[in-house]
């Protein structure tokens, strides 16, 4: 079977899911398409079709619903309009709203409000209004003219709409409710209360747009922190090139206080490093030789090379906002049920209107004008715009909102379910600790702490192994001087030996310096004392004689027993899950107070999360996405800790760029905002409808507070959701 080909576009003026629905809707009656995905937060729309569409009809289609669209036929063109979507007010760019072909009047919001097409209706919406009046107050006359003709100037551009959303498969569009509203109300001599009525859905549009096109900068302005250009080291010269140029493997300079332009890996320097922009942190974080850094981190205090490891299309940026994208298309259970609610609640709203204008003058000898002007009136108070917006408006705001924190959640489903975590298991190494060895003890024996310390450094100074490490960078922290040794080699399955001055050294594993008979009781006491603490120890000899011991173990992250304290306080239970030996795991677990299960297979891990469900537990399982991945799979959500890689944003539901276990706390807590801000929407959307439904039957209300019920409405729940994208102290 042929694979399908692709289009993608750029589509302007999209403001909620109802917009992305009628697009979906009307593309996929096309012929030969065979899927349509419309993206509200990057404003783009993807076809797979099989050849033979008319890829100019399509556009015509949506163009016709009044968006504007332009294909994205390569890198520069996808660039440069997801520019546009976070232009600032003092960025602005008219000339490309001028020149976009099929735009139409719900193109995009690129600059200051009244430059977009959006605007412009509004204002000469609002201008035919006023003057309107003006006529109507020195020609009474002629005045239902006057309302007339600015009804229509509005309503022309929302009727044609409306057509094309019935011909292409969405018949109760909220423009064809307003158009039907709108020309009834005509048809009644209540054209001034029309006129009024459009001006005031146009303002509500527009309101709408500026805020969706807040909430989608939130994301979108991520691009803006990495830098256009890079300083690449070529030849032994260093030249400025284009970052977007830069291929894996190059190595760039970066200087104190430039923006680092990809991810790579430190090979040459030292530096504090602010990654506030990705992950959130506050507190730059000291990084050398073969640290990973990102794209759009700042270096602080001091140059360093680095080499690439990504592309600037891979680049730890590009996929968070991929991420959130697909994300913002992937919806959860809350929103699904609005979506199907809105499918049988507007065709209701219809049939209620028909109903309230036509029985009571047929059956009671009502009065047809009024009864119509108020059929009219629940028509517009029954616009679902404040209904379908609410869920996806405070998923989109929260999700960007947790992106911009390095919290990562896969789509809405996952936002919602994690409110309602109420176990969390954990993984030990990488994620309630270090996930590298440290030296925690150093016994001397014959010499001093420093000079076990500097004698052992000596025989690990060239050796890579984990633990050398533990011990050189203990070295370099307390200062100690790490002479050249001779004859240095390793003893496989034993340790290292080497000369250093007139001494021999033996840096050997307990059981090695045993046989050597080295050991006394008192040396064996402290050993068996270190290793009951879950600690690997080493024994120094020097010229044959045990002169000190050095303790290594990997210890809890320092923001461990905080995190897990925020668990613990929202009432959730915590275990830990390791395949570490059960005595270094136990003593992990006394430091940070919290259930252990060692010794654990990834089958074992699994099985675990499995009965920790049937036991009534919604469990989330944090690990590092690799050897996890059985028990992240059966989790109810699989979190993933660690600095950005591709496991971590690709393996499990979500992911956490810092890898803070804080942030798993921050995350249920940010779901639980999120869910409680839905329902504060729904209420919002759904009383003010239910308020003025009431008022306009009993005859206290009209057109006017109709529109308002449902235009403020909108706005009220968009700004509410909009609360989510502030920071939470």
């Amino acid at each position: 079977m042929a694979e399908a080909a692709r289009a993608k576009y750029k589509v302007g003026g999209m403001d909620c899911a109802s917009c992305a629905a009628k697009i979906n809707t009307a593309v996929r009656r096309v012929a030969g398409v065979e899927d349509v995905s419309v993206s509200v937060t990057a404003g783009t729309m993807t076809i797979s079709h099989d050849g033979t569409s008319d890829l100019t009809a399509i556009e015509k289609k949506v163009t016709g619903l009044g968006y504007s669209v332009v294909p994205m036929t390569g890198k520069a063109p996808d660039h440069d309009h997801a520019a546009q979507d976070h232009t600032s007010p003092t960025h602005v760019h008219p000339e490309k709203e001028a020149t976009e072909p099929h735009s139409s009047d719900h193109g995009p919001m690129g600059g200051f409000w009244w430059q977009s097409r959006k605007g412009r209706l509004t204002i000469a919406s609002g201008a035919a209004l006023a003057a309107a009046y003006a006529v109507g107050h020195l020609l009474p006359a002629i005045a239902s003219y006057a309302f007339i003709a600015a009804v229509l100037i509005g309503l022309v551009p929302i009727a044609r709409r409306a057509i094309t959303a019935a011909l292409s498969g969405t018949p109760f569009s909220i423009e064809m409710l307003m158009t039907i509203a709108a020309i009834g109300a005509i048809v009644i001599d209540a054209g001034e209360e029309a006129a009024a009525v459009v001006f005031l859905f146009l303002v509500g549009e527009l309101l709408e747009g500026v805020a969706a096109g807040k909430a989608r900068a939130s994301i979108q302005s991520l691009t803006t922190l990495v830098p256009k250009n890079a300083l690449l080291e070529q030849n032994g010269e260093t030249r400025e090139v284009l970052a977007e140029t830069l291929a894996v493997g190059s190595v760039i300079l970066v200087r104190p206080g430039d923006r680092i332009s990809a991810d790579g890996v430190i090979i040459s320097g030292e530096s504090a490093i602010d990654e506030a922009p990705v992950t959130g942190e506050s507190v730059p974080v000291r990084k050398g030789t073969d640290d990973t850094v990102f794209a759009g981190t700042v270096n602080r205090d001091a140059a360093l090379r680095v080499k690439v490891t990504a592309a600037s299309a891979d680049n730890t940026i590009a996929r968070v906002i991929k991420l959130v994208e697909e994300a913002q298309e992937s919806k959860a259970p809350t929103e699904r049920f609005i979506d199907r609610f809105s499918r049988y609640y507007t065709p209701g709203v219809v049939a209620a209107a028909a109903f309230v204008a036509i029985i009571p003058p047929l059956l009671a000898d009502g009065a047809w004008d009024e009864w119509i002007y108020k059929g009219l009136a629940i028509l517009l108070i029954g616009c679902p715009c404040a209904l379908v917006i609410s869920t996806p408006a405070a998923i989109a705001a929260s999700l960007s909102a947790g992106a911009r924190r390095g919290l990562l959640m896969k789509g809405g489903a996952v936002l919602e379910t994690l409110g309602k975590i109420t176990a969390v298991a954990l993984d030990k190494t990488g994620t309630l600790t270090e996930g590298k060895p440290k030296v925690t003890d150093i016994v001397p024996f014959e010499l001093t702490a420093a000079q076990v310390l500097s004698r052992t450094a000596v025989l690990e100074r060239n050796s890579s192994h984990p633990l050398a490490l533990a011990i050189l960078d203990r070295a370099k922290s307390d200062k100690v001087p790490v002479p050249p040794a001779f004859d240095v080699e390793a003893i496989p399955g034993k340790g290292m030996t080497g000369r250093v001055g007139g001494e021999r050294l033996d840096l050997l594993s307990p059981s090695a310096a045993r046989a050597t008979g080295a050991l006394t009781a008192e040396h064996e006491e402290c050993i068996a004392a270190l290793n009951e603490q879950g600690k690997s120890v080493s024994v120094l000899l020097v010229d044959g004689k045990a002169a000190g011991l050095i303790a290594m173990r990997d210890e809890p992250r320092r923001d461990a027993k905080v995190g897990l304290k925020m668990l613990t306080d929202a009432g959730v239970r915590i275990v830990m899950l390791t395949g570490d030996n059960e005595r270094t795991a136990k003593a992990i677990g006394e430091q940070l107070a919290i259930d252990v299960r060692a010794e654990l297979m990834p089958g074992d891990k699994q099985r675990i999360v499995g009965e920790l469900k049937r036991e009534g537990f919604v469990v989330a399982k944090v690990g590092d996405g690799i050897n996890d991945a059985p028990a992240l799979a059966a989790a109810d959500v699989g979190i993933a800790m660690g600095g950005g890689t591709d496991v971590a944003l690709e393996a499990a539901d979500a992911a956490v760029l810092h890898g803070r276990v804080g942030d798993v706390a921050a995350m249920i807590e940010l779901s639980k905002r999120t869910m409680r801000n839905i329902f504060e929407n729904i209420a919002i959307a759904l009383g003010l409808k239910a308020v003025f439904l009431v008022t306009t039957v009993i005859g206290l209300t009209g057109l006017w507070p109709a529109i308002l019920a449902d235009t403020g409405a909108t706005v009220l729940v968009t700004m509410n959701a909009l609360r989510l994208l502030r920071p939470v102290r």
